[in-house]
């Protein structure tokens, strides 16, 4: 098909391994390329760090990037800060880290914060002098409330599209959500099958997935086996996230990278009808039969999909 280029870019963000910024061995483990099919790293400045530990994980995170900065080949990097004032005061001391850094993560990102989440976002490109981007991350009370969700969702989007150049991934806290209901799936249950928390993903992939690409909650089980249980429900809750409109995942253990980029993979039916609708020919018929035989693909009907498989189909390959 084509060359990966920008439009290729928020699909290759795929499995984003959260680390705490304090972690002393990511680079360690960066350099050597000890971490099989690390695609984005996500260097934590929020919760993963305790307020008497932000100092530390600040300095820690220099130490980080100065080590990592002269890699030839390197992951997308991204730093999640506090809020919108962090952003501003964390973006200032990375300047001279800039040329590896992917972009920033936004937590908790509602009608509260988000001009001034964005205006930091451009404050901080100019003064790096490069383009930054921004992965807001949908995850407050406003948006899970249900008497305000729909409200606050269209709001944030109208203002993300405003800044549409900047936005890499809209993401979603599938924990912060549960947390706020006291619930906690188990390794043999999916986020889909918490209701409340499922409506709510529902909805912001029926508000965001036509414009952006949307990516996954955390699974917060994993081992060294790949065939426990952990990693089982990991398959089950892929399944289910690609099936629902969304791309990627956030991995919260380099053993789950993996299954989360085995996941990204299109079949080969798929890949091969998408080649088929981009590339179509036909003057008279906008339907036709697949590739082999066993289903119809419709140009007008399967033209987003199959942009889509493509592109998956480029960056992580064919099954």
């Amino acid at each position: 098909m084509t060359e990966i280029n920008n439009e290729y870019l928020p699909y290759k963000v795929g499995g984003l391994l959260y680390t705490p910024a304090v972690n002393d061995t990511i680079a360690d483990k960066i350099l050597n390329d000890s971490y099989e099919c690390l695609t984005s790293v996500a260097l934590c400045l929020e919760d993963a760090i305790m307020e008497s530990a932000l100092e530390t994980a600040e300095e820690n995170l220099m130490r980080t990037l100065e080590k990592i900065h002269e890699k030839p080949e390197l992951p997308l990097i991204f730093v999640r800060v506090r809020n919108p004032e962090h952003l501003k005061r964390v973006s200032r001391k990375l300047v001279v880290y800039a040329d590896i850094l992917t972009g920033y993560i936004l937590p908790k990102f509602d009608m509260t914060n988000a001009a001034d989440y964005l205006n930091a976002v451009r404050e901080a490109e100019k003064i790096c002098g490069k383009r930054m981007y921004a992965m807001p991350i949908l995850e407050s009370v406003a948006i899970a409330d249900k008497n305000t969700r729909i409200a606050q969702l269209t709001a944030i989007r109208e203002l993300l599209l405003e800044a549409e150049e900047y936005i890499l991934n809209v993401r979603v806290g599938g924990n912060d959500f549960c947390n706020l209901y006291g619930l906690r799936r188990s390794s043999f249950q999916s986020i889909y099958d918490v209701g409340v928390v499922r409506d709510i993903l529902t909805d912001i992939v029926n508000i965001f997935a036509k414009d952006f690409v949307v990516s996954g909650p955390v699974w917060e089980y994993f081992g060294s086996d790949p065939d426990e249980q952990w990693a089982v429900g990991l398959r089950k809750e892929l399944e289910l996230d690609r099936i629902n409109g969304f791309i990627g995942k956030t991995a919260v253990h380099p053993s789950q990278l993996p299954l989360i980029y085995e996941s990204l993979k299109v079949t080969a039916e798929d890949y091969y009808d998408a080649e088929s609708i981009l590339g179509w020919k036909d003057e008279s018929f906008g339907v036709g039969k697949s590739g082999d035989g066993s289903r119809m693909n419709e140009v007008k009907c399967h033209g987003k999909w199959a942009r889509r498989v493509g592109i998956l189909g480029e960056v992580y390959g064919i099954k």
